[in-house]
């Protein structure tokens, strides 16, 4: 048994959901399951439909169509006839998520945001199901929602895994490909569910979990994971192998590998994950699995962009003490600021941040009552794992250096 996950930039078009065929084709698709993310930049566009839902009602009905016209596209692309039973199948679905809108009394955003978001994934591997059944590639379309069951903790809910195993282990046909959604899930009253960031790659993990899967590959539109991103940085290299560990590890940091949440189930059971091109789906790619921390043994970089650095003193040069600590924590905590960096001396606290929830000038008031408080915004944060001194001296060239903290094996550093 595998479990193959296709993002929503492999599928992003007509021509995408060709080669996810393609790619069946090649690599063979028995005992396969598929999980399918949202076309392109479905979830964004359907978070606009959201948006105007609370914010800008007139604008509603033409968002709608939007996303509706989007996928029309891609239907006519794929399909001649006009009168193939996916349009009919589409439109139903398009007919539930306009009917939802008209008829919702919840003023809660975060379950309105789960009961439409997740429409894009169902759209998506409605129309890829039927195309593959199409051009012979026998598949069986399932809902989710009814194998994964999660609490009420609407866009980031908590899977329940004894009602997830039973469900999986009673319905679900291993012999035949599957196609399903990425990201969503139901809760005891079968309201719709996400599962959060990274929220496909998590349902992959699960459903390999469950089903005891051989292994579970991610197909991207790189070769697999790369030891820095080419968009900030040169000469990126190919990681062939990567402990679950390093993977945590670089995730934790802000690398855009693989989530935490998605390595856990496989780790249990050893379960190997691989990175593969969607472009190329026969190169080897990248293999998350036990065994060596890193191969090729080099530094990989991370960079996370629009940060805050705030350092703190004392008014009246006393040493910063637990209580201090225990203070500022509080308070980044009642903030919602997300804490990338921290570091401290006798008498000064620094901390690196994301400004997620927009709440710094109230954070900034608050501090400022009891510490003297420096503000650097708009810095860069770069880490280094199984760093050099050529990696570190290559980074920091022509850049002003604010922050810079070595542990063993990485070094952080915040510039602007």
């Amino acid at each position: 048994m595998r479990v193959y996950k296709f993002g929503g930039a492999s599928v992003k078009d007509a021509e995408g959901v060709k080669n996810l065929a393609s790619v069946l084709k090649t690599t063979g698709y028995n005992d396969t399951l598929v999980v399918v993310s949202a076309m392109g930049k479905t979830t964004n566009a359907i978070e606009h439909v959201i948006k105007n839902y609370f914010e800008n009602k007139p604008e509603l009905q033409s968002a709608i169509h939007d996303v509706i016209k989007f996928h029309n596209q891609i239907l006519l692309d794929l399909f001649e006839n006009e009168r193939h039973n996916v349009f009919t199948a589409v439109k139903l679905l398009f007919d539930e998520l306009t009917l939802f809108f008209k008829t919702n009394k919840s003023p809660d955003y975060n379950f309105v945001y789960d009961q439409t978001i997740g429409f894009g994934e169902l759209i998506s591997t409605t129309i890829i199901s039927h195309y593959l059944n199409e051009i012979g590639l026998k598949n069986n379309w399932i809902d989710v929602r009814e194998y994964i069951k999660t609490d009420s903790y609407y866009r980031r809910s908590n899977v329940n895994w004894d009602q997830t195993q039973a469900n999986i282990s009673s319905k679900f046909n291993s012999k035949i490909l599957n196609i399903t959604q990425g990201f969503l899930a139901s809760d005891a009253n079968n309201f719709t569910t996400t599962l959060g960031r990274e929220g496909s790659d998590y349902t992959a993990a699960i459903f390999a979990y469950c089903l005891n899967a051989d292994n579970v590959t991610i197909w991207k539109d790189v070769p697999g994971v790369l030891n820095a991103d080419p968009r900030y940085f040169e000469n990126a290299q190919l990681l062939h192998q990567i402990s679950y560990r390093e993977a945590i590890e670089l995730a934790f940091y802000g690398a855009s590998v693989i989530h935490p949440k998605t390595l856990q189930p496989l780790q249990r059971k050893e379960i190997p994950l691989y990175v593969k091109s969607f472009i190329n789906p026969t190169a080897a790619g990248t293999c998350v699995s036990k065994g060596e921390t890193l191969e090729p043994q080099i530094p990989c970089f991370i960079v996370k962009k629009h940060q805050i650095l705030i350092s703190l003193s004392s008014l009246d040069f006393s040493y910063i003490m637990e209580e201090n600590i225990s203070e500022i924590f509080s308070l980044l905590h009642l903030y919602k600021m997300k804490v990338d960096v921290i570091q401290n001396s006798a008498i000064s606290f620094s901390v690196c941040i994301d400004n997620l929830y927009d709440n710094l000038t109230r954070l900034l008031q608050h501090l400022k009552a009891k510490f003297n408080v420096t503000c650097h915004d708009n810095v860069s944060l770069y880490t280094i794992r199984h760093y050099n001194d050529v990696a570190i001296k290559e980074l920091e060239k022509d850049k002003t250096v604010l922050l810079k903290q070595l542990t063993q094996g990485t070094v952080q550093i915040v510039t602007k």
